[in-house]
């Protein structure tokens, strides 16, 4: 069957629905409701662990010091030694 065909049968289906009469009505209400109560918990939530976060900026390094300068490992250790 195609997809014109198809569409032809459900177009009477439409036509029979009075547009001033459909509503969401009370589950609609429900979800939206269960949805906004969710959307605050979750915000609260992560407020208030953002909250317990403590963060602190690394200090930078030197000029004189390269990027790969504090990773060498124990032959940086030794040099400073």
């Amino acid at each position: 069957m195609y997809a014109t065909q198809a569409l032809t049968h459900l177009v009477p289906l439409a036509e029979e629905l009075d547009k001033n009469k459909v509503t969401p009505g009370v589950l609609g209400f429900i979800v939206f409701a269960a949805l906004a109560v969710g959307v605050w918990l979750l915000m609260k939530s992560m407020n208030r662990h953002m909250g317990k976060v403590d963060f602190e900026e690394a200090p930078e390094a030197p000029e004189g010091m390269g990027a790969g300068a504090g990773a060498s490992g124990s032959a940086g250790s030794a040099k400073q030694k």
